[in-house]
């Protein structure tokens, strides 16, 4: 299992700001040991220009980023999920698909740089600060040792990366 590559989605209602900044940090930390997708339940159909902006002047690839559904994920030959991660408290709410292979799922809220209100720059910090936030998840979430944990205890360690935020992040 030391090999496996986990294949991990982040969810969000509209798919343009939370889950394409997780999606995009994660396959660069996860180091090809994960390969994360993004989807949203309505998707905006585009990715923010602060989101874009922000991950190309930190070096992501965001060729490949785009604002899609989840209903995409649930076609036969789409990826089978390990895990499962909703970034925003709406989509945390909704009745989500049924992902074969039953995937540990955890609710990761951030707050949403993209409902911000503001000039281009107090835009931008909240982009950062949603930024900041899911890469020191995902960081944690990249260090844990998931193939020596049992289910019920990835699940709590999964949920107290959620819970962050609450304890001061």
């Amino acid at each position: 299992m030391d090999n496996k590559v986990f294949n991990v989605l982040f969810l969000c209602t509209g798919n343009s700001a939370r889950s394409i900044l997780a999606e995009a940090l994660l396959n660069r930390l996860g180091n090809g040991r994960f390969h994360a997708s993004s989807a949203g339940s309505h998707p905006g159909g585009t990715v923010n220009p602060f989101a874009l902006e922000l991950l190309e002047k930190s070096g992501l690839p965001v060729a490949d980023l785009r604002s899609k559904s989840w209903d995409e994920f649930t076609l036969p030959g789409t990826p089978v999920f390990d895990f499962v991660f909703t970034v925003c408290d709406n989509a945390a709410g909704e009745v989500c698909p049924v992902w074969p292979g039953q995937p540990m799922t955890a609710h990761w809220g951030i707050e949403d740089p993209a409902a911000v209100d503001g000039s281009d720059d107090v835009k931008r910090k909240a982009f950062h600060t949603a930024y900041t936030q899911l890469n020191r998840r995902l960081s944690i979430f990249t260090c844990l040792p998931i193939a020596k944990l049992d289910a019920l205890s990835l699940k709590h360690a999964l949920d107290d990366i959620g819970h962050l935020r609450e304890r001061g992040e």
